[in-house]
């Protein structure tokens, strides 16, 4: 395995807010370094997202696909597996579809990523000022000294510093796990068999996720002050009282179990023989053809 990748497959998860998907599909367009592709993993969204999707198609710098399924309640956990086994790249970037990545986004994680481990990237949030002015298209981005903003110090980016918070924070810290924004190996993902399908709701599955991985021998290393990414306000979707996501989590803390028990080796054979298509204009006329 080359200690970099050469190819960044980008999954951006999304439901049912197309104003937010659109300018997270425009920052991924104008990245330094662009993704290999950008794949769309949809928990079952209306006509209203297909339609975002395909306009920024229409022009796209890079393959940009759409994975959906049907909305029958928060199944992010397959969603994400999806879209994963549709990926053509050696390395695939989670994001989710109210993330505005930094122009660097992609070429910061492509320097992180190192084998034996996976990138926990962090987020600028934004409040309902912030959000609202980045909605509306006033700036594309906000800054340190911009209104609007928490988490400032995470509008910094210093790749010295983002060096040397990589080599210091190698753990197995269970802390702040968000694929919000996460850098990983697709082998490794392909090792511990993605998201366990079973978490059903809001939550957990991230966590579920790094564990598994601990468990492979994996290490989670932070990246800060690179692979800088900005989150749109929005109300949380915490469940009320106990899920029984909760109890599945609990159940792997308490073993040595590496693989999901319901995952990604469900879809790897039907992607491998019907790949997504790529709805740039062109490209799918070619593939209409073909």
């Amino acid at each position: 395995m080359s200690p970099h990748p050469d190819r960044c497959s980008v999954v951006i998860t999304t439901y049912n807010w197309p104003r937010a998907l659109r300018l997270a599909l425009a920052a991924l367009a104008r990245q330094h370094v662009l993704p290999h592709e950008v794949i769309v993993a949809d928990d079952g969204s209306g006509a209203e997202t297909r339609a975002v999707i395909h306009e920024a198609a229409r022009d796209y710098p890079v393959p940009l696909r759409h994975s959906w399924i049907e909305d029958r309640g928060f199944r992010v956990a397959l969603a994400r597996n999806r879209a994963i086994a549709a990926t053509s790249g050696d390395y695939v970037l989670l994001l989710d579809g109210d993330m505005l990545a930094h122009p660097m986004f992609v070429a910061d994680h492509q320097r992180a990523a190192m084998p034996g481990s996976f990138v926990q990237g962090m987020r600028v949030l934004t409040d309902p000022c912030g959000c609202q002015r980045l909605l509306e298209g006033d700036k594309q981005a906000l800054g340190f000294f911009d209104r609007g903003l928490a988490r400032r110090r995470h509008t910094l980016r210093v790749p010295p510093l983002a060096a040397l918070s990589l080599r210091a924070s190698r753990s197995q810290s269970r802390r702040a796990i968000k694929t919000c924004n996460q850098g990983w190996w697709r082998a490794d993902l392909v090792a511990i068999n993605g998201f366990d399908e079973r978490f059903e709701g809001w939550g957990r599955e991230d966590s579920d996720l790094a564990l598994r991985a601990f468990h492979a021998g994996l290490q989670r290393r932070s990246l800060r002050f690179a692979g800088l990414a900005t989150h749109l306000y929005h109300r949380e979707r915490h469940e009320a009282g106990e899920s029984p996501n909760e109890r599945l989590l609990a159940e792997t803390v308490a073993s040595d179990r590496v693989r999901s028990a319901a995952g990604l080796d469900r879809h790897l054979a039907e992607f491998a023989a019907h790949p997504l298509p790529d709805l740039r204009p062109a490209h799918r006329n070619r593939e209409r053809a073909a």
